[in-house]
């Protein structure tokens, strides 16, 4: 079965297309099936999630459609109850939607940058300061801020230093998926489930 992602980021333009080859490039390196996977940018959180309702209220649809977007705090429900209940988001889980179509980047795609370090001491190389980052232990629990500031932290003294947009992805197009499998648990409930769903 043909997989529709519906991922928060990217934008018109050029941050849309770096958006689509940074997911697309780290889901093909996780050995899933690139040609029956689209990524589908959709720039804002509530932008996203229009688009995710319309692609479920599209009649013969050949696809399934997958919402991906960050948790934006810890997770402790499954995810459509999460979006639910998270006071900024309150959105309604679409009739017809099955549990493993709410994905989540928990708390923010830069816990999914913070988990590969090899990666990252690759990428960024002389200045980068590992030891900036939050500790690698329960990573999913460590808050959005503490993520983000760390990442800046210790990429402030590389030649390149980590600013959200362009560069954000294409340090996820360089990801290893098995690092994040095993790190990552909400990362992991992802490739089950497109590894399932592909094969259908």
């Amino acid at each position: 079965m043909k997989v529709h992602i519906y991922v928060e980021g990217g934008g018109r333009g050029a941050p849309d297309k770096e958006c689509r080859a940074g997911f697309r490039a780290l889901l093909e390196n996780a050995k899933l099936n690139g040609r029956m996977l689209q990524i589908v940018p959709g720039g804002s959180r509530a932008e996203t999630f229009k688009d995710f309702q319309n692609a479920m209220a599209e009649a013969g649809r050949s696809y399934y459609p997958v919402l991906l977007v960050d948790s934006e705090t810890a997770v402790t429900t499954d995810p459509w109850t999460h979006l639910k209940n998270r006071k900024d988001d309150q959105w309604k889980r679409p009739r017809g939607t099955a549990e493993d179509q709410a994905q989540l980047m928990v708390q923010c795609m830069e816990t999914w940058i913070v988990a590969d370090r090899g990666t990252l001491r690759r990428v960024f190389g002389q200045g980068f300061r590992e030891n900036a980052l939050p500790a690698m232990n329960d990573l999913e629990n460590k808050s959005k801020d503490d993520v983000q500031n760390g990442l800046e932290r210790a990429t402030e003294g590389c030649k390149g230093p980590y600013k959200k947009g362009k560069r954000s992805f294409r340090v996820v197009a360089e990801l290893d998926a098995g690092v994040l499998k095993d790190q990552l648990p909400h990362f992991e409930r992802l490739h089950e489930m497109l590894n399932r769903r592909l094969a259908e």
